[in-house]
């Protein structure tokens, strides 16, 4: 498998035009504003039951929380046991390109290392890999390419994302109120898809009053998508390809919807550490992607970790172990 991007040395220096709204920041405050209305209107607030699992050595739990327009989102929460009142150091992941939050048992390695996991099922996906998800997305869509990619591209209010990158602040939300975390010590995580959608619920945590320790993004996807759609090699950008091949003069309205919802933006307001990764053999997720967030960050305290002989897959459990000892270093 052949190297899929730049060279290194210019992928260190990658750091691309992306558009960027006027209004980004409103825009977002607006979106959070009325999700968490919505949720103070209709009551709605996070809930946690023992989980079905013949798990018995961590405690696990069904977490429901009220996510954008205070609609319901499933995660698992797992966790070592400890006395009560112990405050945890808390790892909260998201999931890759339509996997779903799948079996409790899949979710332990975090909590046997001795931290509290949270792992946040994606609305509307969990049919394309893994043991499914149990979240839907209540909201229907113009034309749009399968997948999630155009789906609301018309406009950035409708967009998908908008909606997942708002659970994913609302989660934040509701994690630092259970009385085993440690508020103190809430960190963000995921690959690909999860990667990006850490990247932009951390910065919306920032941008609305809060913080994390750190972001651990791998491989991270749903950053500079204009560049994304043109040099990747399979979906989900060339889902964007596929829609424009068709929708010829749409361009400006899908890269002006995109901009709202581009890693990069978000990057640019993100200030806590952040140790990244990357593959240079990805042909999901181009390098210099991930190397725009990277190179775009606020964060003055960040490291990424370069695969080169790897694709999409990047460092898996190598990885891990990495971000345990990175995690650790910082508590």
């Amino acid at each position: 498998m052949p190297l899929t991007d730049l060279p290194l040395d210019q992928l260190r220096a990658y750091r691309p035009d992306v558009r960027e709204p006027a209004d980004f920041e409103a825009f977002w405050r607006e979106t959070i504003a009325e999700a968490r209305s919505a949720a103070a209107a209709s009551g709605a607030t996070a809930t946690l039951r023992p989980a079905d699992t013949p798990v018995t050595e961590l405690i696990v739990e069904d977490l429901t929380f009220p996510g954008f327009g205070a609609e319901p989102i499933r995660a698992w929460v797992t966790r070592p046991r400890r006395p009560e009142g112990t405050k945890l150091p808390t790892v909260v992941e998201f999931n890759g390109y339509n996997g779903g939050r799948g079996l409790p048992t899949e979710h332990t390695a975090w909590a046997l290392a001795g931290f509290a996991h949270v792992f946040m099922d994606t609305r509307g996906q969990g049919s394309g890999w893994g043991t499914g998800g149990d979240t839907p997305d209540p909201h229907g869509s113009g034309a749009q390419v399968a997948g999630w990619m155009t789906s609301g591209i018309a406009d950035p209010r409708d967009h998908y994302y908008r909606r997942v990158y708002t659970d994913a602040l609302r989660l934040l939300d509701a994690v630092e109120t259970f009385d085993f975390v440690d508020p103190d010590r809430i960190a963000t995580t995921g690959g690909s898809q999860g990667g990006g959608i850490a990247i932009a619920g951390t910065a919306l945590r920032e941008m609305h009053g809060g913080s994390v320790i750190a972001t651990l993004p791998d491989v991270a996807f749903l950053c500079d998508w204009e560049n994304g759609a043109a040099v990747a090699l399979s979906d989900p950008y060339q889902e964007l390809v596929r829609y424009l091949s068709v929708h010829r003069d749409h361009a400006e309205m899908v890269w002006t919807t995109a901009s709202y919802l581009d890693g990069v933006n978000f990057a640019k307001r993100l200030s806590a550490p952040a140790l990244f990764s990357v593959a240079l053999m990805d042909e999901i997720v181009p390098p210099r992607t991930t190397f725009a967030a990277y190179n775009a960050l606020a964060s003055t305290d960040k490291t990424i970790e370069v695969f080169p002989y790897n694709g999409h897959e990047g460092g898996a459990g190598h990885h891990w172990l990495t971000q345990v000892a990175y995690l650790r270093s910082r508590l």
